[in-house]
């Protein structure tokens, strides 16, 4: 059950028949704060009475009890609810922005140190204040610049590790090689990556360099509206990767300044971070595997999963046109499989059994030849 914070006094519950009874914690800083106020109001009553002269047992008596409810009443409200709060802004706050804070106070702090060498030199109340001030003023500096580019401070780190990992030895090449994944303007546009990465086979990072992503802004900024249709739904493809995919998604400033073209310094670039390429773009695919860089490419994986047909099996299909050769007829299974039926042609928008004759794997997907 929630309790409202400092509605009950005791909280009260059995351990091995005995009732076992805690004061609330703020009830406790109430208790301290009440304490803490009455001997201050004590103090002020009798420095107010031998400030008027007269007899201070009725000041001390009232202004203790006034402190003690003074106390009691605003001590949550200048102690443990600002820390409540605080404590939950600390919770919900970002981890590069929390992180920024941090570094920030401690460079502030360390220039602050530094500056209050020459400060401690001048005179009197210079010397005292002037040190304070410069503390305050370098880290609010410090906190405000790093929280406007935390962006830029995370890609820096990011990218950073990748280099440190990229220069290690054998064994750290295969494990960066497990960490990152880079991700290619075809694979992006296509879409099937955002519901790849929340099925949970993939566990490395999707890397998207600014280069590919300046291309698919390109092309959603085209003329043509294919072209921009194809860019927005690309855009939206890495907002869902960023916001809703388990798997962590990072856009990286690396860059490859040897080549001009996109898929070259994407080439080149796995090759620098010994990492594999995702993309459906045959020739980027055919260039990768020449160079020896690893390509995942998700056609592969859709074919791969599609269901295998074996000669005899029979099938149902409903053939919806004609085939290249003559007296064949086409139709297509439900995972998109393309079925081509021997004197199918007479046969078209019938659904009907066929016996599959022979299974071929293309570049393009898997072909299923059959007869009625």
């Amino acid at each position: 059950m929630n309790v409202p914070s400092g509605m009950f006094i005791f909280f009260v519950f059995r351990h091995g028949g005995r009732k076992v009874y805690f004061m609330s914690t703020e009830f406790i800083f109430r208790i301290t704060g009440a304490i803490a106020a009455s001997i201050g109001g004590g103090f002020f009553g009798q420095w107010l009475a031998s400030l008027l002269r007269v007899s201070p047992e009725g000041y001390v008596i009232v202004f203790v009890l006034l402190g003690f409810l003074v106390g009691l009443i605003l001590t949550p409200y200048v102690t443990i609810r600002p820390l409540r709060r605080i404590s939950s802004q600390l919770a919900k706050m970002p981890a590069e922005r929390l992180i920024a804070i941090v570094l920030g106070l401690f460079i502030g702090l360390v220039a602050a140190a530094l500056l209050s060498l020459p400060l401690a030199l001048l005179g009197s109340p210079f010397r005292q204040i002037l040190p304070l001030v410069a503390a305050a003023v370098l880290c609010y500096l410090s906190v405000v610049i790093l929280v406007s580019r935390q962006n830029d401070l995370q890609t820096f780190f990011s990218g950073f590790r990748m280099s440190q990992a990229a220069s290690g030895e054998s064994g750290g090449n295969s494990q960066s090689g497990d960490q990152f994944i880079l991700l290619d303007t075809s694979v992006i546009i296509d879409g099937r990556i955002a519901d790849i990465s929340k099925t949970g086979f993939i566990r490395a990072t999707l890397l998207i360099p600014n280069f590919i992503l300046f291309e698919l802004q390109h092309i959603a900024d085209s003329a043509d509206p294919l072209r921009r249709g194809r860019g927005r739904l690309g855009l939206e493809v890495l907002t869902q990767l960023q916001n809703e995919a388990p798997i962590p998604t990072q856009i990286t400033d690396m860059d490859v300044s040897e080549v001009r073209d996109a898929d070259s310094k994407l080439v080149a670039l796995a090759r620098h971070l010994h990492c594999p390429i995702m993309t459906n773009d045959y020739n980027l695919n055919r260039v990768a595997e020449l160079q020896g860089v690893t390509v995942l490419n998700i056609n592969d994986l859709a074919n791969a999963v599609k269901i295998t047909s074996l000669p005899g099996e029979e099938l149902k299909v409903k053939i919806i046109q004609e085939g290249r050769e003559s007296d064949q007829g086409v139709g297509f299974l439900q995972d998109g499989t393309m079925v081509v039926v021997e004197d199918g042609r007479s046969l078209i928008n019938r659904t009907l059994n066929v016996t599959v004759t022979k299974v071929l794997q293309t570049s393009a997907g898997r072909m299923i030849f059959a007869k009625p």
